[in-house]
């Protein structure tokens, strides 16, 4: 029996499972933020890989996403079990996925050194796949839990909250655990190793929760299996799925190269590297607060990518501001930007992800194709090759500007470190703020597709025209 409107509508999510949802983001970055912060500088600082090597893995690596990121959005949206389509992948995909991660992780100073860049390829690309398998199919997840936009607004808030509170844990413990399960420096292999392992196991945990408690009640229509020309054809026409894909390039360029800088910064402008712990637990309740305001800065906006516009802008603004303070002379001033930065990031992040699952519903109405983790497969790899160019370029202006491992910076690297830190991101904020004024399914819009796709009126499945304003 096919089920009302009003049921679809007003099916509320569990307590429980908005924050199993949440927790499933934790795991996530216990893995990738991770790597993103820290596996760079375990490259250059402590295996002893150059920049131009590092550089050339991440830009290449995208190459191997182009090819596994629809693989694996394709096999999800195909798999069919009693948990569902998307939560096995969690289930079984996690713990392999940790094993690569601690392998990653796990240096070799005496091996010649056009071994140790096979080494660092070989599982940096295993770790790319492990991560898609559970990454994507958790992104997807979500539309498959509910097709309220209300409830998805508050398990994508959930998940920000939850993915910002553990990227602060993270940055706050990574480098004093590196250095306590080490030789008390961060150059240390051993170090590395031992934390990678803690973080393997929180990984597959949160991964297990969030499989546990979490249920998958939206069911496809019955379809075909569709040849990927006529999937990527019916993407095409998905003018609000085409601008989350473009703000998520943004978003990985501009957010996993400052990432990528930030421990550098500290260690080799500011001269302490303990300041980066000090500077993410004093953004982690911002990061909180930004990511809780998103339903708010929604409902007054109506429209979920003019809600990233707001927040993308005023993240900008305040990591401009940035450039002109220093925690060693001018703390204050200092950290307040730093946090300020950080509020509204955390809302453009909740804002940013909150999209997606809409634009799967705008596709089915559009094309009559329903292809939940085919077009995340699409986001998920955008997010990849804005992450390889941001950081790959990063890599490249230091390697440019004479970079030396654990040595006194020249004041070029320096420069560099400091513009990855403040305005070059910040301007680039800006410029995404203008970018997402374009997204056009608003709320009103949305509810009447959810409607027109639950009568299924008119031909194949296209409902009433609806205009995307």
């Amino acid at each position: 029996m096919k089920k009302s409107v009003e049921t679809i509508m007003n099916r509320k999510v569990p307590l429980i499972s908005k924050v199993a949802y949440g927790f499933g983001d934790v795991g996530c970055n216990f893995s990738w933020s991770f790597v993103v912060s820290f596996l760079m500088i375990f490259y250059t600082d402590v295996f002893g890989i150059g920049m131009g090597a590092v550089a050339t893995l991440l830009l290449v690596s995208r190459l191997w996403d182009a090819v596994n990121d629809p693989l694996i959005g394709s096999l999800s949206d195909r798999t069919r079990s009693r948990w569902g389509r998307y939560r096995p992948w969690l289930l079984f995909g996690a713990p392999i996925t940790a094993i690569v991660l601690i392998l990653c992780f796990w240096a070799h100073p005496d091996m010649d050194y056009q071994w140790k860049v096979v080494y660092m390829s070989l599982t940096y690309g295993l770790l790319v796949l492990g991560y898609t398998c559970v990454n994507l199919p958790y992104g997807t997840l979500c539309g498959a839990m509910t097709q309220n936009i209300d409830e998805r607004a508050q398990l994508n808030t959930s998940r920000s909250v939850a993915a910002m509170i553990a990227i602060g844990v993270i940055n706050i413990i990574t480098v004093p655990l590196v250095k306590y399960c080490g030789d008390g420096t961060l150059s240390n292999a051993e170090g590395f190793i031992r934390v990678a392992i803690i973080f393997g196991v929180v990984f597959t945990g949160c991964h297990w929760f969030c499989f546990a408690k979490t249920k998958e009640v939206v069911t496809p229509p019955s379809r075909k299996s569709y040849p990927i020309g006529q999937q990527l054809r019916a993407v095409a026409q998905n003018k609000p799925f085409i601008m989350a894909v473009i703000g998520q390039l943004l978003f990985g360029f501009i957010l996993y190269g400052r990432n990528a800088d930030l421990i550098y910064y500290f260690k080799y402008v500011e001269g302490n590297e303990n300041l980066f712990s000090f500077f993410s637990m004093v953004i982690i309740l911002p990061s909180i607060a930004g990511a809780a305001l998103f339903p708010l800065v929604f409902r007054l906006t109506n429209n979920k990518g003019w809600a990233a516009s707001v927040f993308s802008l005023f993240t900008g603004v305040s990591m401009i501001i940035l450039y002109f303070f220093s925690p060693n002379s001018s703390p204050v001033m200092f950290y307040t930007f730093a946090g300020l930065a950080q509020f509204f990031f955390s809302g453009f992040n909740t804002a940013i992800y909150a999209i997606i699952p809409d634009c799967v519903e705008y596709g089915e109405w559009k094309t009559g194709i329903r292809n939940d983790g085919f077009q995340y497969a699409f986001i998920s790899l955008a997010n990849k090759i804005g992450m390889a160019l941001g950081t790959a370029l990063l890599a490249l202006a230091m390697g440019e500007a004479g970079y030396v491992a654990n040595a006194v910076q020249s004041e070029n690297v320096q420069e560099v470190f400091h513009m990855a830190f403040s305005t070059i991101p910040g301007v680039l904020w800006v410029i995404t703020a203008g970018i997402m004024l374009f997204y056009r399914l608003d709320k009103t819009t949305y509810n009447r597709i959810v409607k027109d796709l639950d009568h299924k009126i008119d031909e194949g499945w296209k409902g009433a025209p609806v205009e995307s304003r």
